[in-house]
This record gives structure tokens, C-alpha cells and sequence, in this order.
């Protein structure tokens, strides 16, 4: 009896104490710990005839095989744990390291920059560190000199457009009050041990054509009256009193010639291949709708998006400041410039599937203008979101799910679950749990060069959906992770009158916001 305890210590005491001692070599301690089973076994099997006549030694065989299967269990369970650790931070050390690379490409060479001045006019540039751990777009001027390819014959996108180049324009950041139109970058000085910031600029940005705009492109809001009549009217508008180039969407173009064959003019695309030939193409686009028309304008862009002008036709009109009543004169000071626009950035996400063999085996990238959510879908079980920016653990999401926007989403499902109204210029994602169950979570933003990725646990009751502006869900099974960062590509919005100007008055008409029976005068006063 002595020797069977002598070895239950040495089997619970020894193997225990090796595990703690080397949580890394988990692996190699599953064969100790079979070998111990084993010799537990044996011993079992020597001590079969005293069994049968002692039931104490039964229950003490019966607690040596529950020591070593316990044992066994806990070093595998530590092993996988150790595995899938190693695994997703392989993963994410090389998604990180594909980023940088992206951006140490994308600078311009100065020495080719120099020699083609004459032809190619400056684009914007992403000055990175040389440590790599933060980047920012540092822009003078942006002027757009893109030289259009040429279409198939049988295009119908390019077979009516005779343009050899697109319109081009540049990109001024202005301060207020003052007369030039120079960006002032901040000036940080260091006197006396003292960090200062001696200037700062508006930013307020400013589109000066340097060629006449040449073609059009408008999306319309769908069955709607008001929004069809419009088109016809001021598509007819823009041919014959300003003589553009004007495309439509297959629908919008059915719906034209429903109206009068007098509109064969308008141009449009058959298949989806096409629409990636609308950039080098369009010079501006016009929207007749709310948000969701500006949103759907956006998506139809991969890359860079040409100017849009949005005409409110919606409910709130966040993102469309122009009345379609006064069309003709908006459109006139448009095509003339100079005109202010805002620069609303957008999230780039894709999804790392567990079961890819590979880290490039990852699904097609999704541009966002408002927000990308993840939440429980229709299971009644809470979501469990394990989430990291950059290298850093940031928490585990448990309730219905959790949304990552832009500035400019900030007023849409964000401000719906608690989240702040932000300028949409002001650069960062929004962090914004829905109806998380504790009482101190509350929303984040997050500076716009970090890349943000959030995983479904391997330990979660149920999947996760992800859906980006609303469209194109998905479902996130466990060991599935969702990655976003901000995307190279703005969304250039026209202004009324200026940036801060339209987001101040599209909070106070569109929410209401802060309004309030004044206190009355009349009453005591503080002597």
C-alpha cells in the first residue's frame, strides 16, 4: 500500500511539476505521461486478485486511472492551446508584414517624379518610417493627370467617347481667412525642453479644375417618382446646355429610353467587368438619393472615386448637402469651380479563413464608406470576438456584436449603439461593441493607421455574420478572423459651403441635435 502511494505522489507530483515547470514542451510530456498510464496499468493488473476481496484498493485502482486521464487531458489541452497561439500569430506577423510592404511601395521615386514633371503631375504619398510602425499621409497638393486607355471597340462604355484624357484637377488645403491657398503643415518645435505646435491648419480641402470636366456619371435612388423625373430632367440639362458625356446604370438608361428614344446618347455597361473601366473615365459623379445612394456610388469603385456630387432626395442627407431643387446652379458652380470637398476615408477588410492552407488564401478585399459589423446573426447565443490592434490584445467581445467605422459612419448604426459623432475628416475607426453585457465596455476610436483584426474563438458556442455597409454577409466560423485597416482611397464629397459647415448643420436638421426649450428670463437672478 506504501509503494501505490509512493507512486500516486510521484505520478501527480512529478508529471505536474514538469508541466508548470516547461508549459513549453507540452508535446514532449504526453509520452511521460502515457508511460505513466501504462505503468498504472500494469500495476492495476498485478493487484487484480486483492480487488476482488478489498474494495478499497478498487477505488484507489479507479483514482489512479482518473489522476493519469486527467493528467494526459490537461497536457493536450495545452499543447493545441500552445499550437493555435503560434499559428494565428504566424498569421498575423505575415499579414502585417504584407501591409508594410504595401506601404514602403507606395511612395513616389523622387528622381522619376523630377524627371516627369512635365507629364505626370504629383500624386499623393505615404511617408513611412523607417521602423515601420506608423504611417500618415502627408499631402501638398494632389492633381489628377490620368491619361485614358483605350476601350474595346465593341465597349460600350468607350465607344461613344472620342476623349483622349480624363479632366484633371488638383487639390489645395487652405487656411481660413487667409488669402493663399497653401497647406500650413504643423510645426512642432523643441525649445527649452518644451514640445510646442506652432501652427496649425484648417485642412479644409479645396477641388480647382485645370481641364473642363468631360463626363458624368449618376446613380439614382430606385423606384422613386420624384428621382426619375429628375434624371430626366437633368440629364437632358447636362447634354444640351453643357454638352457632357453622361452614364448611367443599365436601369436608370431602360428607364430614359422608356421615356423618350431621344436619350440613345447615354452611355452605360452590360456586365460587371466593365465597371472597373468607370474611374479612368468618369470625371465626376452625381447622386440623386440619400446616404445609401452615396453608399452604393462608393462601392462601385475599387480604387481611387472620382468627385461626387450628392443631391438630397433621401431622409437625413448626412452625406448629401445639396437641395435637387437648385440643381442648375449647384451643378453650374461645380463645373466651375474652385469648390470645397470632404475627404471621407474608408475601412478595407477582408476575411482569413481557419480552414486556408495558406494566408493568401483569403477572400476578395470589401471597401466600406460607413462600417463593418459583426454580430450573433440569428442564434440566441451571445458572440464571443477575441479582438487585437496591431500586436495588442484589446478584449473579448460577449453580447450581440461589435462595429468598426469610419468618421463618416459615426452617425449611422455606430451613433445607434452609443457610439460618438465624429468629423468625418478627422482620421481613426470607430470601436463600438452592441448591447455588450457589462457595464463598463464602452465605444473606442482608434488611430487610422492600425489594422484592427477580430477572430472567432475555437471555444465559441456559435458563429459570428460580418456584413460591410449593410450588404454582403457572411458568416465568420470559429477560428475565422476578419482583419480591417483604412483604406488608400478616399471618398470625395462636394461641400455647400465647407466641411465643418455641412456636418454641424446635418447633425442639428438631420438629429435634432441638442435642441431644446430655451430657459426663460424671467425669474431670479444670481446677485
Amino acid at each position: 500500500m506504501c509503494t501505490k502511494v509512493l507512486f500516486l505522489d510521484s505520478l501527480g507530483n512529478g508529471d505536474a511539476n514538469s508541466l508548470r515547470s516547461n508549459p513549453e514542451n507540452a508535446f514532449s510530456d504526453l509520452n511521460s505521461l502515457a508511460q505513466s498510464e501504462k505503468a498504472v496499468e500494469e500495476l492495476l493488473i498485478q493487484q487484480t486478485p486483492m480487488q476482488a476481496s478489498d474494495d478499497h484498493l478498487i477505488e484507489f485502482s479507479e483514482a489512479l486511472r482518473t489522476v493519469a486521464k486527467a493528467l494526459r487531458g490537461s497536457a493536450e489541452g495545452k499543447a493545441l492551446a500552445q499550437a493555435e497561439a503560434a499559428e494565428w500569430k504566424r498569421r498575423y506577423e505575415l499579414e502585417r508584414s504584407k501591409n508594410l510592404d504595401l506601404l514602403r511601395q507606395a511612395p513616389l521615386n523622387e528622381e522619376a517624379n523630377s524627371m516627369e514633371m512635365d507629364h505626370i503631375a504629383k500624386s499623393p504619398r505615404l511617408h513611412v518610417p523607417e521602423n515601420g510602425k506608423s504611417a500618415r499621409y502627408a499631402l501638398e497638393r494632389i492633381c489628377a493627370h490620368e491619361v485614358l486607355q483605350d476601350c474595346e471597340p465593341n465597349s460600350p462604355i468607350g465607344s461613344n467617347n472620342k476623349l483622349k484624357r480624363k479632366a484633371s484637377f488638383k487639390l489645395s488645403w487652405g487656411c481660413k481667412g487667409q488669402a493663399n491657398d497653401q497647406h500650413k503643415k504643423d510645426i512642432v518645435s523643441f525649445e527649452s525642453g518644451n514640445i510646442t505646435t506652432a501652427d496649425r491648419s484648417s485642412k479644409q480641402i479645396s477641388l480647382t479644375w485645370e481641364t473642363s470636366p468631360q463626363n458624368v456619371l449618376i446613380f439614382t435612388k430606385p423606384k422613386s417618382t420624384s428621382v426619375q423625373v429628375l434624371s430626366v430632367e437633368m440629364v437632358r440639362w447636362l447634354r444640351e446646355q453643357k454638352g457632357l458625356n453622361v452614364y448611367v446604370e443599365p436601369r436608370v438608361k431602360a428607364e430614359l429610353l422608356s421615356e423618350s428614344s431621344s436619350f440613345d446618347f447615354v452611355q452605360t455597361w452590360e456586365d460587371d467587368k466593365e465597371i472597373s473601366l468607370l474611374h479612368p473615365k468618369v470625371d465626376l459623379v452625381i447622386t440623386l438619393g440619400g446616404d445609401g445612394t452615396v453608399l452604393w456610388a462608393a462601392s462601385m469603385f475599387k480604387g481611387p472615386v472620382p468627385p461626387i456630387v450628392p443631391f438630397s432626395m433621401g431622409s437625413l442627407g448626412f452625406m448629401t448637402p445639396f437641395h435637387s431643387e437648385q440643381y442648375r446652379e449647384c451643378l453650374e458652380a461645380v463645373l466651375k469651380g474652385p469648390l470645397s470637398i470632404t475627404l471621407r476615408h474608408r475601412l478595407q477588410c477582408h476575411i482569413i479563413r481557419d480552414k486556408a492552407r495558406h494566408d493568401y488564401e483569403t477572400e476578395e478585399n470589401m471597401l466600406v464608406l460607413n462600417e463593418v459589423t459583426i454580430d450573433r446573426g440569428i442564434t440566441s447565443f451571445l458572440t464571443n470576438l477575441e479582438c487585437y490592434c496591431d500586436n495588442s490584445f484589446v478584449t473579448c467581445v460577449q453580447g450581440d456584436g461589435l462595429i468598426l467605422s469610419t468618421t463618416s459612419g459615426s452617425t449611422a448604426y455606430s451613433l445607434a449603439a452609443g457610439g460618438s459623432m465624429v468629423h468625418p475628416q478627422v482620421p481613426g475607426i470607430l470601436f463600438t461593441p452592441i448591447c455588450p453585457h457589462s457595464l463598463s465596455f464602452r465605444p473606442l476610436i482608434l488611430p487610422d493607421h492600425v489594422t484592427v483584426r477580430v477572430q472567432v474563438p475555437f471555444n465559441s458556442r456559435s458563429s459570428a455574420w460580418v456584413s460591410f455597409d449593410g450588404k454582403g454577409r457572411k458568416q465568420l466560423e470559429a477560428g475565422d478572423a476578419l482583419v480591417c485597416s483604412m483604406a488608400p482611397w478616399p471618398v470625395s464629397t462636394a461641400c455647400q459651403v465647407e466641411s465643418t459647415n455641412d456636418f454641424l448643420r446635418s447633425i442639428h436638421d438631420g438629429l435634432h441635435w441638442n435642441l431644446r426649450k430655451t430657459q426663460s428670463s424671467d425669474g431670479p437672478r444670481e446677485t
